[in-house]
This record gives C-alpha cells, sequence and structure tokens, in this order.
C-alpha cells in the first residue's frame, strides 16, 4: 500500500470542492499537516471538517486504513489541521486480560 498514492488522491478530492482554493500536506517532525485556503459565506470549521472527512474516506476506499484529523488553527481563510493515515493495529496474542478484542474471540 502506497501512502503517497493516497495522500495525492486526497489532496485532488479535496480541491474538487469549490470551496477550497488551495491545499498542500507538510510534514513537521514527521508529522503531516495538511493547509487549507478556504473561502464560504459563512467559514464554518466544521463544514471544512467534513469535506475533510468525506474527501479521506473517499481516498481510503477499499484498502484497511484509518484516519485522524485534528483541528490547529485558523488564520483568516487558511486552516490548519494535523491529518493522518495510519494502519489499524490488530492483537497478535492474548495478554490475559479478556479484552474484547482478544485474539481468542475471533472465529
Amino acid at each position: 500500500m502506497d501512502l503517497e498514492q493516497i495522500w495525492h488522491q486526497f489532496i485532488n478530492q479535496l480541491l474538487s470542492n469549490e470551496e477550497i482554493n488551495q491545499a498542500s500536506v507538510k510534514k513537521f517532525s514527521g508529522i503531516p499537516f495538511i493547509y487549507i485556503h478556504y473561502h464560504s459565506p459563512d467559514n464554518d470549521e466544521q463544514l471544512l471538517s467534513f469535506i475533510i472527512k468525506k474527501a479521506a474516506s473517499h481516498s481510503m476506499r477499499g484498502k484497511q486504513l484509518h484516519c485522524e484529523t485534528i483541528f490547529v488553527r485558523q488564520e483568516e481563510s487558511l486552516y490548519v489541521f494535523r491529518h493522518r493515515f495510519y494502519v489499524p493495529q490488530k492483537k497478535m496474542f492474548c495478554c490475559g486480560n479478556l479484552c474484547p478484542d482478544c485474539i481468542l474471540f475471533r472465529s
């Protein structure tokens, strides 16, 4: 699975929205941040978060990936989010604590 291709699809999906003028990814200390120039009549952060979630789900379709998006800051029409795609970790052994995702409960 190539994460660069997924990131490329994700950014293209964001740019397909007419309210987003520019979107880019920058990494600082290995953590990816997305910078989005978002122009909307009401500058609704929750609507932008929904657009990001929808674009991420479109680019993750058919793959075992999850994403996490956290709002960082806003300056006029520039929004910054910490966003990452990650592969879910599955338990490979039983620790004896009877966890709900225990390997013993798999069929």
